[in-house]
């Protein structure tokens, strides 16, 4: 196993890794929409917000020799399942090879943001 850190996507705010690499695989934690340059959260709608995940979720992939093209299967927590189309359409022009994917609702988010997403992806080599 090795440990994936970079400044490209938000630090950990608690005991964990922004993402692991064990085997061909890279496992990355829920990313929510903090700015790493800033550690602002990024707007204030589902589209904003999901956008800025997206993004922190694409640069740990690449600090581990993924990328968003090699996810198998994402998970995607949403604060309202009133946001589902919107967050889909930002999710499809960044995720092009439709993997498995879960999305549910749940009830609150880290720091109250509207989205977190977590990816598990094949090295590309």
């Amino acid at each position: 196993m090795k440990i994936i850190a970079t400044n490209e996507a938000p630090a950990a705010i608690g005991p964990y890794s922004q993402g692991m690499i064990v085997g061909n695989l890279v496992y990355t934690s829920g990313q929510i929409p903090v700015d790493p340059k800033t550690g602002a959260i990024a707007g204030d709608t589902i589209e904003t917000q999901a956008e800025q995940s997206l993004k922190n979720v694409k640069a740990v992939l690449e600090a581990g020799s993924a990328s968003l093209d090699s996810i198998v299967k994402t998970t995607c927590f949403i604060a309202d399942m009133a946001d589902f189309a919107a967050f889909n359409q930002v999710y499809a022009s960044y995720i092009k090879n439709a993997p498995a994917r879960s999305c549910v609702a749940v009830k609150t988010l880290p720091k109250n943001v509207l989205v977190e997403i977590e990816a598990i992806a094949e090295i590309v080599r």
